[in-house]
């Protein structure tokens, strides 16, 4: 939900609630109903007070009118379900998980990489961007190990989807213990 829609549902929320109260209040005649009418008419009748409500009034009515018949999907949502792409025949949805597979499998090609999570953002202009966090085993050049998977990471993508990688942050978490081996004496 946009800001505007909780900021908007909270009023409505409270407005309710106080509206419910008193009409409690008046049933249980534990309110005079002289009061309510004589604050309702006094609010109604003077000029300031009669304004302010007529502001609110309209702009409580435009948000509702909003509310009611547009729904709100942003990117953010749409983000979350996958990429879209449509040409001329229709349209694809790739999910974000699709391609963290895919960016996956690319990593574990490489045997210096081990233990690997991948994690896809799209920003707002709908470019792709992939972390990539990993462990490498003890005898890998780390520089030389990330130049060549960014390269890759960017090249299968674009072969398997046609979209564009505008970044590929890789994070080395640690560097895996050696394996000894074992000496038959």
């Amino acid at each position: 939900m946009k800001f505007l829609e909780k900021i908007t549902l909270i009023i409505y929320s409270n407005i309710m609630l106080i509206i419910s109260i008193i009409l409690c209040l008046l049933i249980f005649r534990w309110l005079d109903y002289n009061v309510i009418s004589n604050i309702c008419y006094k609010a109604i009748t003077l000029e300031t007070p009669s304004n302010i409500i007529l502001a609110i009034s309209v702009i409580f009515i435009l948000l509702s009118i909003k509310c009611i018949f547009f729904t709100s999907t942003n990117k953010e949502e749409k983000a979350k379900q996958g990429i879209l792409l449509e040409n001329q025949n229709g349209k694809l949805m790739i999910s974000q998980e699709t391609i963290e597979n895919l960016v996956n499998t690319v990593v574990k090609g490489f045997e210096s990489a081990e233990d690997v999570t991948t994690k896809i953002a799209v920003d707002k202009e709908n470019n792709l961007i992939v972390y990539v966090n990993m462990v490498v085993s003890p005898n890998a050049v780390i520089k030389e190990l990330s130049t060549n998977l960014q390269s890759k990471i960017k090249e299968a993508v674009k072969k398997a989807s046609d979209l564009e990688v505008k970044e590929v942050n890789i994070k080395v978490k640690n560097i895996a213990p050696k394996q000894n081996e074992t000496s038959n004496n």
